[in-house]
């Protein structure tokens, strides 16, 4: 397709887009009595214009209903958990039996880390990305203190080259390789939070099973955003929030995925809980534990149901949508990003903006992460003040996200004209 920075192709993309009716299916935040140009659904979606009705039949129910909700509510809160499976097996690329929706993203990594990372004298080390999130970071800590391991030693991080700030696919496979006999667990992020990079999970998790290693990922920037074949890509585990492309509210309920190799074997050290039990004779309040032999045997407690419920709403409009449809509009908009951008770019007296993120649409999801090489933060604060929400990330990255199931191309073209302005 010939990209043309004007608002006229912007329009008739947006006019020829197959999904266009779905921006309608949202609040859209207002910024001086319009609609913002919302580009943080990396970091936490809009809320879908059924989340209160969904939230509100469970209100309902309890106000009616009390106890018995749990057996006769319209989506009874004993089994409520168990609606997510089927959409979102294909939203991560796995089978039914592998995932399960439950807790929070780093309850959830510490929950699996308790399975998966088994320490040995031998094997003990955590390969990770440098400048993982976080929370990621304060995990792989812990978890090495846990087993009574030096961090410094046990933690194994691997950065970009100097003068790069995205990751080359075989300094990882090197790293995995050198590490290999004393590697325990390769955990990276799928799509880095700061640069967008989505790895190649695939081949990562090769590189670590041929190690001898288990691969496990955090998934919070990567479900609902890029194309995902768990199942298939033989990943051990992994976990993501819902709260940010999947667009299920603030702390919304997370989700785990533990491949089907693991999930019946009951010798498989973990922290249960009732709600793993067995369902056949959970009520029997027996001693003992038998988990279940799926990704629910990993539970600890009931369903969170009002929060499951605002997950309900938005799943079941990407499943509406159809996944192979939003990843192909994922794509364009994200081209179409890059492309008023470097225009924007080639423009100025002297190059002003650097975009981290990937070029290979491959290697990226919807998000693209500006570096600013002047005057960051008063782009920044520019771009707030004339109505686009974006993400400001220290010491100099803008991070913006178009979302196919809201955003469109003349939300793309309006952002570069104001960027364009700003900088003028």
């Amino acid at each position: 397709m010939n990209l043309i920075n004007s608002a006229a192709f912007a329009a008739e993309q947006d006019t020829i887009d197959p999904l266009k009716q779905f921006r309608t299916k949202f609040y859209i935040p207002q910024v001086h009595g319009q609609d913002s140009i919302y580009f943080t659904g990396n970091s936490l979606g809009l809320q879908p214009r059924t989340t209160a009705a969904y939230v509100q039949q469970e209100l309902d129910d309890w106000a009616t209903l009390g106890v018995e909700g749990h057996f006769h509510a319209k989506k009874p809160w004993l089994s409520y958990h168990e609606i997510f499976t089927r959409q979102l097996s294909a939203i991560v690329g796995c089978r039914e039996t592998e995932v399960v929706v439950m807790n929070h993203l780093t309850v959830n990594l510490h929950l699996l880390m308790v399975s998966f990372y088994r320490p040995t004298k031998q094997r003990y080390k955590i390969i990770c990305e440098a400048r993982a999130f976080p929370s990621d970071q304060y995990a792989f800590e812990s978890q090495a203190r846990y087993h009574g391991l030096n961090p410094e030693e046990a933690v194994i991080e691997i950065s970009p080259r100097a003068g790069e700030h995205t990751l080359r696919i075989e300094d990882i496979l090197d790293t995995i390789a050198l590490h290999g006999d004393s590697l325990a667990l390769v955990l990276l992020g799928g799509v880095n939070y700061y640069t967008g990079q989505f790895y190649e999970l695939e081949k990562i998790t090769k590189a670590a099973h041929a190690a001898g290693a288990v691969a496990g990922f955090d998934l919070a920037h990567a479900a609902g955003n890029v194309k995902l074949r768990l199942h298939d890509w033989q990943v051990d585990f992994a976990c993501w929030c819902s709260y940010k492309y999947l667009n299920s509210g603030p702390g919304g309920v997370a989700g785990a995925f533990i491949h089907e190799k693991h999930i019946s074997n009951p010798d498989l050290p973990r922290f249960a809980g009732w709600w793993g039990y067995t369902k056949e004779t959970r009520f029997k309040m027996e001693k003992g534990f038998h988990p279940i032999p799926t990704a629910e045997g990993w539970q600890l407690s009931n369903a969170p149901v009002l929060s499951m419920a605002a997950h309900k709403a938005s799943l079941d409009i990407f499943e509406e949508a159809g996944m192979d449809n939003l990843h192909a509009k994922r794509e364009k908009l994200a081209a179409y990003l890059h492309f008023i951008l470097a225009d924007i770019n080639q423009r100025q007296a002297k190059p002003i903006i650097e975009v981290i993120t990937p070029q290979d649409p491959a290697a990226r999801g919807c998000q693209v992460s500006i570096l600013m090489l002047d005057k960051g933060r008063d782009v920044f604060n520019a771009l707030t003040e004339k109505g686009v929400v974006a993400d400001w990330r220290e010491p100099n990255v803008i991070r913006v996200a178009p979302v196919p199931l809201y955003n469109n191309f003349t939300d793309i073209w309006k952002f570069g004209k104001i960027i364009d302005s700003i900088l003028h």
